[in-house]
């Protein structure tokens, strides 16, 4: 079953075209890892996905409900309850954190189960309790963000997105606002998560990451999918040669 499915996604800003007819399916328990240079469009589709930015044309469907399609040229979006439960289903982890500065981590995680999904105040904490301890944050649930290193922050990050249970987890560029040595805690976190069958979309630089975790990398250049295939296929194998290219500066 695919969890996501997205059909000719047109985006632009102004006269500047940005994605150009990208399509893509990630099934259930599959690890999407989407690579290619700065200003490929890469993140700019993720944000279309997590409706963080609206596509100007296509269809996609999150967790078997449909966000979008296009009539006439344009696109129809759905209807508030149902973008609200694809919402839901498909949480989100950014490049710099986003957590609450004023609120301390065991609140950060806690606030969404209970304000959206209205659950008692009690389970909730008792919930991220259990994700801090599985994020090796057990003794910093009193803590602020500020007290926390970057790759703390970002399990925190990571803790809130799992709060909500969803069904899908994006990460857009979730090692970029760290140092290498912290980047080695985050990306340890998201291995865990693939190794429990979480179905994940990472838009990542790390090409270490994407060739040994991913069930499949797609290369983005200019707004399109330029090739996508199994890791060892795209990294040891690569077809086109805008792929290889980009790929040969971070050859071992």
């Amino acid at each position: 079953m695919n969890l996501i499915e997205a059909t000719n996604i047109e985006k632009r800003f102004g006269d500047l075209i940005v994605l150009r007819g990208i399509s893509m399916h990630v099934a259930q328990g599959e690890v999407v890892a989407i690579i290619g240079p700065s200003g490929s469009g890469k993140s700019t589709f993720l944000r279309c996905l997590t409706q963080l930015e609206t596509a100007d044309r296509g269809e996609i469907t999150i967790c078997g409900k449909q966000m979008m399609h296009t009539e006439n040229g344009s696109a129809v979006f759905a209807d508030p309850k149902t973008l609200h439960e694809i919402t839901l289903c498909a949480g989100l982890v950014f490049q710099n954190f986003n957590l609450f500065p004023h609120r301390s981590v065991l609140q950060n995680v806690t606030d969404a189960p209970v304000y959206v999904l209205k659950t008692p105040r009690e389970e909730a904490e008792k919930q991220a309790r259990v994700l801090l301890e599985k994020m090796n944050l057990a003794d910093r649930a009193d803590y602020y963000p500020c007290q926390l290193s970057g790759g703390q922050q970002q399990r925190v990050a990571i803790a809130r997105a799992l709060a909500l249970n969803p069904r899908v987890l994006f990460f857009d560029e979730p090692t970029s606002a760290l140092d290498p040595e912290l980047t080695g805690e985050i990306l340890k976190v998201i291995r865990q998560l693939a190794d429990e069958h979480m179905t994940m979309v990472v838009v990542t630089h790390e090409m270490a990451f994407a060739r040994d975790v991913a069930d499949r990398v797609i290369f983005m250049d200019g707004g399109v999918i330029v090739e996508e295939g199994h890791p060892e296929d795209i990294f040891g194998a690569a077809q086109n040669e805008r792929t290889r290219a980009f790929l040969s500066r971070f050859a071992e």
